[in-house]
């Protein structure tokens, strides 16, 4: 990031801005990726730069009496020529786990490195999204799995969308490379999440193709045309034969 001092232009500012957020990604998923790194936000202060740390082991991040931390503080300040004190870290516990494809992701990568079979880690990793109430889930995983000959296998369940403006919001991925003795194995990750109007589990935005029908109102006649029935009562009654009539003073017949 450009000195605080120095004059920058608006477009060189948003440039330099996401500069720092990608080279910032990049060394935490390096640095904490068997922590369960699953993202970074940066917020801006006048007095600092806050960045919070999303992990599923928080505690790892920490360390032992905050040492881990302040080891990253460190290293982002020398990295980016930042004075003391103008950075702070924190470290924000991921929840669910499950609907993060970026700690699915890892997860995955470090069960094929452990040497589990390639169909029990997928299905693993599917049934635990699914369980975290996710709508759908998928994950690619490509290379060598079997002898010489590079293949892919693709797993899946659930509902999933694969085009429109509503993958920019559901639908989140991740891929890692898996180093392994016969080759590179690419895996790739997508869970498809839920609607969720409060926003903490998933989007707000509705699905396009999402319908509700409501119940049909009572039909009710209108005030207008009531008292047009009333008025035309009225009338009839007025305009009835007289043996209709009721008269007081003659004596009925039964």
């Amino acid at each position: 990031m450009p000195a605080k001092h120095q004059p920058t232009s608006k477009k060189r500012k948003f440039v330099n801005d996401g500069v720092f957020r990608a080279e910032l990604n990049e060394f935490l998923t390096h640095e904490l990726a068997r922590e369960g790194y699953s993202g970074v936000e940066v917020r801006q202060t006048p007095i600092r730069t806050e960045i919070v740390i999303r992990a599923t082991k928080t505690q790892n991040v920490l360390g032992e009496k905050g040492r881990r931390i302040r080891e990253l503080t460190s290293a982002v300040q020398k990295r980016f020529n930042m004075g003391e004190g103008e950075v702070e870290l924190y470290a924000e516990r991921l929840h669910p786990r499950g609907l993060c494809a970026q700690a699915q992701a890892e997860s995955l990568k470090y069960k094929l490195l452990g040497g589990l079979a390639v169909r029990r880690a997928c299905y693993g990793v599917l049934r635990s999204v699914m369980e975290s109430g996710a709508n759908g889930c998928e994950v690619i995983v490509s290379g060598k799995l079997r002898g010489q000959r590079a293949k892919a296998m693709k797993f899946k369940e659930g509902y999933m969308v694969k085009s429109g403006d509503a993958v920019n919001h559901y639908v989140d991925r991740a891929v890692r490379h898996v180093l392994l003795r016969q080759g590179v194995i690419g895996v790739q990750v997508a869970i498809m999440l839920r609607h969720d109007p409060a926003g903490s589990s998933g989007p707000k935005i509705q699905l396009s193709d999402k319908i509700e029908i409501t119940e049909p109102k009572e039909d009710r006649p209108a005030p207008q045309e009531r008292q047009r029935k009333v008025e035309h009562k009225e009338v009839e009654s007025m305009t009835a034969p007289p043996q209709d009539r009721y008269n007081p003073a003659k004596p009925q017949q039964m």
